[in-house]
């Protein structure tokens, strides 16, 4: 795999980074280090052809999350370009995808689901939840814990927020889940972007009909009684914060679970000293971020950046997961340690740094303390279905299953066994 210098003399020589290969998917860290090596800012060629700078340095990645010359508005940047695509606007044109002054109006009125005041009131339910969840996997003995645990515990909490009915929610859970998936042709994700577009359309008229206790009647009365928002906005934001309201929390758990299941030591640690887990969450989503490569962006003028010039309306992809892994910001970074200083950008940074991120550090936190309370002898089952221990076997890491998802980085399977205290 080649990955030319974006520096070299003669000016930039794109190599090819397969983002949306089986293989980035199940382990991007080997291949965004060898990219990282070449320098901070590096130009490539994606899969399909098409040319992106690639931004794999902490202080690099820092600077473009809050950098206002790089634009998040695809409406603008795509007006008048052909493509075969048909996404519906509720999906393409979201708060992440808008700039000043919309964007500030928009994450105003979407803030108030997730202030401390709010998010606190939420907890003794998210506690609900993730005990019924836990004991659910202990009664049963072995289970998926992304299936039975890690992605059902989000999906209950903000599909409550924002009043989706539970019999709705795995239908919203496999639409959210496929607008994400590399491996599916464009024409399945497009399908599935109206699904959940026509799913909230229809839940809103709902709503306006009959009034409810949750967020989603509090933006419908934002639209109707002060006109702050535009009917496709209102639909827009109700489909961005119930996918992106469970999808980086469940890699969170997922990604957080793994590490702890094949680290005895640091599990034992954790589970005799729950005020641990502050400190833990941040390290597992440094270590392993939700989302290896953020949403796209593009340059409305010239910009420098790591030592490279980046051009008027060219396509920047910042990556999380690496900048995570720089060794010049963290010590050891393919470690987990529970010593370092804060300072990961798997929320972002700047501007568009993610409003529900206090929400899924809440969740994270009881998820984990919950199941190492209720479960203490939670095991990776390995190839043969018994308990591994004493860290991970090969048999246990061929049984875990990582999602091929677009920007994204979580897990499809994660078998575990669980035995009553």
């Amino acid at each position: 795999m080649d990955h030319d210098s974006a520096t070299s003399s003669g000016g930039p020589t794109p190599g090819t980074i397969p983002l949306d290969s089986a293989e980035f998917s199940r382990d991007p860290y080997p291949l965004l280090a060898t990219l990282r090596d070449c320098g901070p800012v590096q130009r490539v060629r994606t899969v399909n052809g098409r040319t992106t700078w690639v931004i794999t340095g902490w202080a690099e990645a820092r600077a473009a999350l809050a950098d206002a010359r790089l634009s998040k508005d695809t409406a603008r940047f795509f007006a008048g370009r052909p493509s075969h695509r048909n996404l519906a606007p509720a999906v393409s044109r979201t708060l992440l995808a808008t700039d000043p002054p919309d964007h500030g109006r928009l994450r105003k009125l979407a803030m108030k689901a997730f202030t401390p005041a709010a998010v606190a009131r939420l907890e003794p339910r998210i506690r609900e939840i993730a005990a019924r969840l836990a004991d659910a996997l202990a009664t049963r003995g072995s289970a998926d814990l992304i299936e039975e645990f890690a992605v059902p515990l989000p999906i209950a909490v903000i599909c409550e927020l924002l009043g989706v009915p539970e019999g709705d929610r795995a239908a919203v859970r496999r639409w959210s889940n496929t607008l994400f998936a590399a491996g599916d042709p464009d024409a399945v994700v497009d399908r599935a972007s109206h699904a959940i577009s026509d799913y909230m359309t229809g839940l809103i008229a709902a709503r306006r009909d009959e009034p409810g206790d949750d967020v989603l009647s509090d933006l419908i009365a934002a639209r109707d009684d002060e006109d702050r928002l535009t009917e496709p906005e209102l639909v827009s934001l109700a489909v961005l914060l119930v996918v992106a309201g469970h999808e980086t929390t469940a890699n969170l758990i997922g990604n957080g679970m793994l590490a702890l299941l094949r680290d005895d030591t640091l599990r034992s640690r954790l589970r005799a000293d729950p005020g641990l887990l502050p400190a833990a969450i941040e390290e597992f989503l440094r270590y392993d971020a939700p989302m290896t490569i953020a949403t796209f962006r593009y340059a409305t003028e010239p910009v420098d950046l790591g030592g490279v010039r980046i051009e008027t309306g060219d396509v920047v992809q910042v990556s999380p997961g690496a900048a995570n892994r720089d060794p010049a910001r963290f010590a050891e970074p393919d470690a987990v340690r529970l010593d370092r200083s804060t300072g990961h950008l798997s929320f972002g940074h700047g501007p568009h740094h993610c409003l529900g991120a206090p929400l899924a550090r809440m969740e994270a936190r009881i998820a984990f303390e919950v199941l190492l309370t209720r479960c203490p002898d939670i095991r990776l089952t390995d190839g043969t279905g018994a308990g591994a221990t004493g860290g991970t076997s090969d048999g246990a890491s061929d049984a875990v299953e990582w999602r091929r998802a677009r920007l994204m980085r979580g897990l499809a399977r994660l078998p575990v066994t669980v035995r009553r205290p």
